[in-house]
């Protein structure tokens, strides 16, 4: 991660979990987004794990919501960073604005917004976060709302946004950041089961992801592993 935050200037960070990878097998939009992103890092202990059984280890999970915090610690006194943050519900991205604040002992968030549900089909919602990210002077771009929103909203206006230099698609890191949702113990997080946590804690909202539709990834490594896996996206790009 050390490495990775000295390195890191510009373009988009996307973080790929066992969700991402079976939703990119569906959605051409998201996608496309994954395309275009210049960096991709590990952000599940099982797909780590998945990257051995192919004979194509990566190094570290770095999940978004260690990278991010992080990220902060690393630019606390870096005057070039400032950073915006879009997602979470109404006051969760404004706490989380004041606690990074107070912990890097300036104004390195310069600016957040919740929005509404439903804003993504919204031309003039869309034109007000914008103009709002370009007002607030921030180099930096913090997007969590969940995936593949944030991937696919970065990649659609990242153009109109000029003076970003760095996009994160972050998940739930705002809300972990506010204090809103506790997360995993790291001992769960290191033996890949922080989903497990998760799903205990919202499971009515989880449990088709996790034990349905999920469960698909571990197909795809199969297939992958025997030469069998074809992208479904091939001829369409």
């Amino acid at each position: 991660m050390q490495d990775f935050l000295e390195r890191l200037d510009h373009g988009v960070v996307v973080t790929p979990n066992v969700d991402h990878l079976v939703k990119l097998q569906r959605d051409h939009d998201f996608y496309l987004a994954y395309q275009a992103a210049e960096h991709i890092v590990c952000d599940s202990k099982i797909v780590q794990i998945a990257s051995r059984f192919l004979s194509a280890p990566l190094i570290e999970k770095i999940s978004g919501s260690d990278l991010f915090p992080a990220f902060c610690r690393h630019h606390r006194h870096d005057p070039d960073i400032r950073i915006f943050l879009l997602g979470a519900a109404p006051g969760v991205a404004r706490e989380a604005m004041r606690r990074i604040n107070h912990d890097s002992g300036r104004e390195l968030v310069v600016g957040e917004y919740s929005p509404p549900m439903g804003f993504e089909t919204d031309p003039v919602e869309n034109r007000k976060i914008v103009s709002l990210i370009n007002q607030s002077g921030a180099t930096v771009l913090a997007v969590g709302l969940g995936a593949p929103k944030q991937e696919i909203w970065i990649h659609r206006y990242r153009e109109q946004l000029p003076q970003i230099r760095i996009f994160f698609a972050i998940g739930a890191t705002i809300d972990f950041m506010a204090g809103n949702i506790p997360r995993a113990p790291k001992w769960l997080s290191d033996c890949g089961l922080e989903w497990l946590y998760r799903l205990s804690r919202e499971p009515g909202r989880l449990w088709k992801r996790y034990l349905v539709d999920d469960t698909h990834f571990f197909w795809l490594l199969l297939k992958q592993r025997l030469g069998l896996y074809r992208n479904p996206w091939a001829e369409a790009t």
